[in-house]
Protein backbone atom coordinates (compact mmCIF):
# COMPACT_ATOMS: atom_id res chain seq x y z
CA UNK A 1 0.00 0.00 0.00
CA UNK A 2 2.88 2.13 0.98
CA UNK A 3 4.21 1.76 -2.39
CA UNK A 4 1.48 2.38 -4.47
CA UNK A 5 0.79 5.83 -2.42
CA UNK A 6 4.41 7.14 -3.10
CA UNK A 7 3.79 5.87 -6.97
CA UNK A 8 0.50 7.87 -7.26
CA UNK A 9 2.64 10.97 -5.56
CA UNK A 10 5.74 10.35 -7.90
CA UNK A 11 2.89 10.58 -11.01
CA UNK A 12 1.18 13.85 -9.85
CA UNK A 13 4.75 15.24 -9.77
CA UNK A 14 5.51 13.92 -12.96
CA UNK A 15 2.60 15.52 -14.42
CA UNK A 16 2.75 18.65 -12.49
CA UNK A 17 6.37 19.74 -13.77
CA UNK A 18 5.67 18.42 -17.37
CA UNK A 19 2.74 21.23 -17.35
CA UNK A 20 5.00 23.80 -15.85
CA UNK A 21 8.02 22.92 -18.57
CA UNK A 22 5.74 23.22 -21.55
CA UNK A 23 3.88 26.82 -19.98
CA UNK A 24 7.30 28.06 -19.91
CA UNK A 25 8.27 27.35 -23.82
CA UNK A 26 10.94 29.81 -24.89
CA UNK A 27 8.35 31.35 -27.70
CA UNK A 28 11.97 31.97 -29.17
CA UNK A 29 12.90 28.56 -29.25
CA UNK A 30 9.70 27.88 -31.18
CA UNK A 31 10.67 30.37 -34.35
CA UNK A 32 14.83 30.05 -34.68
CA UNK A 33 16.84 26.97 -36.04
CA UNK A 34 14.13 26.60 -38.66
CA UNK A 35 14.85 27.85 -42.38
CA UNK A 36 10.73 28.63 -42.80
CA UNK A 37 10.14 28.21 -46.73
CA UNK A 38 5.98 29.87 -47.41
CA UNK A 39 3.35 27.39 -47.59
CA UNK A 40 -0.16 29.64 -47.89
CA UNK A 41 -0.90 33.02 -48.32
CA UNK A 42 -3.66 34.94 -47.06
CA UNK A 43 -5.27 31.42 -46.24
CA UNK A 44 -5.17 29.84 -49.42
CA UNK A 45 -3.21 27.90 -51.92
CA UNK A 46 0.33 29.02 -54.15
CA UNK A 47 0.53 30.24 -57.35
CA UNK A 48 3.71 28.94 -58.50
CA UNK A 49 3.94 31.07 -61.67
CA UNK A 50 4.75 33.92 -59.37
CA UNK A 51 7.74 32.25 -57.36
CA UNK A 52 10.34 30.95 -60.48
CA UNK A 53 12.96 32.06 -58.53
CA UNK A 54 11.69 29.70 -55.44
CA UNK A 55 9.67 30.21 -52.84
CA UNK A 56 10.15 32.56 -50.25
CA UNK A 57 11.33 31.81 -46.58
CA UNK A 58 12.72 33.27 -43.07
CA UNK A 59 15.20 32.69 -40.85
CA UNK A 60 14.76 33.83 -37.61
CA UNK A 61 18.05 34.42 -36.12
CA UNK A 62 19.63 35.47 -32.12
CA UNK A 63 19.32 38.70 -31.06
CA UNK A 64 16.59 39.86 -33.21
CA UNK A 65 17.81 39.08 -36.48
CA UNK A 66 15.76 38.43 -40.03
CA UNK A 67 16.60 37.14 -42.63
CA UNK A 68 14.85 35.71 -46.19
CA UNK A 69 14.62 35.18 -49.85
CA UNK A 70 11.21 37.25 -50.76
CA UNK A 71 10.58 35.31 -54.27
CA UNK A 72 13.21 37.23 -56.26
CA UNK A 73 15.49 39.29 -53.55
CA UNK A 74 17.14 38.25 -50.49
CA UNK A 75 16.52 40.48 -47.43
CA UNK A 76 18.60 41.12 -44.07
CA UNK A 77 16.09 42.67 -41.08
CA UNK A 78 15.26 42.41 -37.46
CA UNK A 79 12.01 40.81 -35.66
CA UNK A 80 10.40 42.12 -31.91
CA UNK A 81 9.38 39.51 -30.02
CA UNK A 82 6.98 39.67 -27.08
CA UNK A 83 5.21 36.30 -26.15
CA UNK A 84 3.01 35.96 -29.18
CA UNK A 85 2.90 39.55 -30.34
CA UNK A 86 5.92 39.76 -33.41
CA UNK A 87 6.72 42.36 -35.44
CA UNK A 88 9.00 41.85 -38.57
CA UNK A 89 11.11 44.69 -40.42
CA UNK A 90 12.75 43.03 -43.82
CA UNK A 91 14.79 45.44 -43.64
CA UNK A 92 18.00 46.17 -46.45
CA UNK A 93 16.67 44.26 -49.70
CA UNK A 94 18.78 43.09 -52.89
CA UNK A 95 17.79 45.10 -56.02
CA UNK A 96 17.67 42.04 -58.08
CA UNK A 97 15.62 42.94 -61.57
CA UNK A 98 13.11 39.94 -61.47
CA UNK A 99 11.10 39.15 -64.69
CA UNK A 100 7.90 37.79 -65.47
CA UNK A 101 4.42 38.09 -62.64
CA UNK A 102 6.22 38.30 -58.89
CA UNK A 103 4.50 38.32 -55.77
CA UNK A 104 7.51 39.60 -54.12
CA UNK A 105 5.87 43.31 -53.39
CA UNK A 106 3.13 41.69 -51.65
CA UNK A 107 5.19 39.42 -49.93
CA UNK A 108 7.09 42.23 -48.10
CA UNK A 109 3.82 44.29 -47.77
CA UNK A 110 2.35 41.18 -45.51
CA UNK A 111 5.77 41.46 -43.58
CA UNK A 112 5.15 44.17 -42.78
CA UNK A 113 1.74 43.84 -41.27
CA UNK A 114 2.06 40.40 -39.28
CA UNK A 115 1.20 41.41 -35.69
CA UNK A 116 0.98 38.08 -33.82
CA UNK A 117 1.81 34.53 -35.01
CA UNK A 118 1.43 31.05 -33.66
CA UNK A 119 3.36 27.75 -34.16
CA UNK A 120 1.85 24.09 -34.71
CA UNK A 121 2.74 20.79 -35.60
CA UNK A 122 5.98 21.93 -37.70
CA UNK A 123 3.51 25.01 -39.29
CA UNK A 124 4.32 28.87 -38.45
CA UNK A 125 1.24 31.08 -38.89
CA UNK A 126 1.78 34.94 -39.38
CA UNK A 127 -1.73 37.24 -38.53
CA UNK A 128 -2.40 40.37 -38.53
CA UNK A 129 -4.58 39.91 -35.51
CA UNK A 130 -7.23 37.05 -36.22
CA UNK A 131 -6.55 37.49 -39.89
CA UNK A 132 -4.36 35.25 -41.45
CA UNK A 133 -1.54 36.32 -43.92
CA UNK A 134 1.14 33.81 -44.14
CA UNK A 135 2.24 30.45 -43.08
CA UNK A 136 5.04 28.24 -43.58
CA UNK A 137 6.44 25.24 -42.89
CA UNK A 138 10.06 24.18 -41.93
CA UNK A 139 12.80 23.35 -45.11
CA UNK A 140 12.44 19.79 -45.97
CA UNK A 141 8.77 19.25 -44.31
Amino acid sequence: MKKLINLSFILVFLTFSSCDSVSKLNPLSLLTGNNWVLSSLLGGGLDANKFASGLPFLNFMDGGKLSGFAGCNNFSGSFQLEGTSLNLDPGAMTKKACGGENAEGQIVNLLSQVKNFKVAKDKLTLFDGAKELMSFIPQGN
